[in-house]
């Protein structure tokens, strides 16, 4: 391999760039090298971008959510091998420490933690991978490598909102949000049984997208109607049994937060810039849970399963591909929400 490679580099406050860096290497025994061959620009990579994460220290490569092969592996590495086409988990765990052993892998006390946060990230073409053990999954045969692109991040982010939403069969779900997270969890809802899911989002096409591909019921537009009046009418004045938060924005929370019956859960997805306020002199009457956090992004296996079987199917989610030559560009399409795009893939770097 070269001692170089072409990666996207974060310097600071609406500064990125395509530069070359020098290629990583195995540090320690479970270490893995991927060559990315499809990655993503995601969410949480705006918010980087736009200095929304102050904790990421120039220079950082960003991007977490991508699938690749191994093409070195250190000598602890036992569950992958050089040659293997893999899905990565975007949060790095040791298994061991005080968090991972009580399931909390997010937050594993390693210092790894998330690919383009706190370590070098994969809009690159190659990334070490630490615990290479825990982070690598196989693709299965007969599947492609964007049918699988999204169990690190977003479908195992979406899963993680409705497990939290705690969804039982019957229930009426409202994902406020209906961007590539908020469809994600609107499509794990479903594995709970619920009669009826509820899209809310500004922007039409979206509502439009989610319902289309049958991950919503129903969509409701802000602009339109009053959300929370409208969920009401459509549950017997009650309100929403769950609701997921899933932009990260004063807007979308206090709707999730209003839209939710006596009694039922409020989950929070989103990415949260700012401060948001919590009206406990109306909200203590209702009894109401709210859970929150970042993807422990355990259930990958079944994930993928889900998808070898046909329960899922995101791959609608990709409306945009190009070389990571042409990254910058699609910040600026995908950041800004524009040309309809609702997932930028990022395909190998052309010479």
């Amino acid at each position: 391999m070269a001692d170089t490679m072409k990666a996207l580099v974060y310097h600071g406050p609406e500064k990125i760039a395509l530069e070359d860096v020098p290629m990583p290497k195995i540090i320690e025994p479970d270490d893995a090298i991927i060559r990315v061959t499809t990655s993503t620009i995601c969410g949480t990579d705006i918010h980087i971008w736009h200095g929304g994460m102050p904790e990421v220290q120039d220079p950082r490569i960003i991007g977490h959510e991508f699938v690749g092969e191994v093409v070195e592996v250190g000598p602890a590495v036992r569950n992958s091998k050089v040659g293997d086409k893999v899905a990565v988990s975007c949060v790095t765990q040791c298994g061991e420490c005080f968090y991972c052993v009580r399931g909390i892998y997010s937050h594993c006390e390693t210092g790894s933690w998330i690919f383009g946060y706190m370590i070098d990230g994969c809009q690159a073409e190659y990334v070490r991978v630490p615990h290479a053990n825990l982070g690598l999954f196989k693709i299965p045969e007969g599947l492609t490598e964007e049918d699988v692109l999204f169990v690190g991040d977003i479908l195992s982010t979406g899963y993680m909102g409705s497990e939290n939403a705690n969804i039982e069969p019957g229930d009426t779900v409202a994902v406020m949000g209906s961007g590539p997270v908020g469809m994600c969890a609107m499509a794990t809802a479903r594995l709970w049984g619920p009669s009826q899911i509820i899209a809310v989002d500004m922007v039409q096409s979206r509502l439009d997208a989610a319902i289309k591909n049958g991950v919503a019921d129903i969509g409701l537009n802000p602009a339109n109607v009053n959300v929370p009046e409208a969920i009401k009418e459509l549950t017997g004045g009650r309100g929403a049994d769950r609701t997921i938060e899933a932009v990260g924005a004063k807007g979308t929370y206090e709707l999730a937060l209003e839209s939710v019956r006596a009694g039922g859960n409020v989950s929070l997805l989103g990415v949260f810039e700012q401060p948001q306020t919590l009206a406990m002199n109306k909200l203590w009457i209702k009894n109401i849970t709210i859970r929150m956090g970042l993807v422990n992004a355990n259930r990958i296996p079944e994930l993928i399963n889900l998808i070898r079987t046909g329960k899922i199917n995101m791959n609608y989610l990709i409306t945009h591909r190009a070389p990571l030559n042409g990254i910058i560009k699609g910040y600026d399409v995908f950041g800004g929400k524009k040309e309809n795009c609702l997932k930028w893939v990022v395909t190998p770097y052309q010479k």
